[in-house]
């Protein structure tokens, strides 16, 4: 099951929650640092960004060197949420977040929407259903062999209706490909944003180290006149 080996959305979640949280305190103790004039603080600060930076680096190479390896698995999990999709109770955050997506992207399927018919409860009804979030606003409203959905018209998540296979109101375009031209289109805008966040971190790093000398100057300095 794609639960034992993918965490879910929450987890996720509070993971970045708290490494937000952890960067907020930290932050605040580099300003406590400097403005007291704390060498230990600054120091611990100037290591966490240290060690930050590293980690961001790591990752940018290994998402870049591993791409394929991370498109490949990325699709073998989106292909297994969708044939187990509404069959386990478990699964309900990725199916909650698969829905998201899909609605948000404008997609359906992962490759193609006809990734659906390998879901394992639209094999075994005798009905002819489809994802509601992958539902096409005007080709739902065009076509007049839909029906409205299982639960409710305006429905986003589960199945809804259809009259026929071939004629799901569905967005034609797979999610990966949507994905793909997403990332495409706004490449430089990523790219400038983690440039951004690099020169930003070099920075402060740069200007607590400066701090750190000046207080051992300033030490030296009581020091000698003591």
């Amino acid at each position: 099951m794609i639960g034992s080996s993918v965490p879910t959305l929450k987890v996720w979640s509070y993971v970045f929650s708290g490494v937000g949280i952890l960067t907020m305190l930290l932050g605040f103790l580099g300003c406590l640092g400097s403005l007291k004039e704390i060498k230990c603080l600054l120091g611990f600060y100037f290591a966490f960004l240290l060690l930050l930076f590293s980690a961001q680096i790591t990752i940018g190479v290994l998402v870049y060197t591993q791409r394929n390896n991370l498109s490949t698995r990325l699709g073998t999990i989106v292909e297994s949420v969708i044939k187990n999709y509404g069959l386990y109770a478990n699964q309900t955050d990725l199916e909650e977040g698969w829905d998201f997506a899909q609605e948000k992207m404008q997609c359906c399927g992962w490759y193609v929407p006809e990734d659906w018919l390998k879901n394992h409860k639209m094999q075994n009804i005798s009905i002819n259903l489809y994802p509601c979030s992958c539902r096409n606003v005007s080709a739902f409203h065009t076509n007049s062999s839909v029906n409205s959905s299982m639960e409710f018209p305006e429905a986003k998540a589960g199945f809804c209706i259809s009259g026929a296979k071939d004629k799901w109101p569905v967005y034609q375009t797979g999610c990966m490909n949507t994905l793909q031209a997403f990332l495409l289109n706004n490449s430089i805008t990523i790219v400038g944003v983690c440039i951004g966040i690099a020169m930003l971190e070099l920075f402060v790093m740069t200007l607590s180290m400066c701090l750190c000398r000046n207080l051992d100057q300033n030490y030296n300095k009581l020091a000698r006149y003591s």
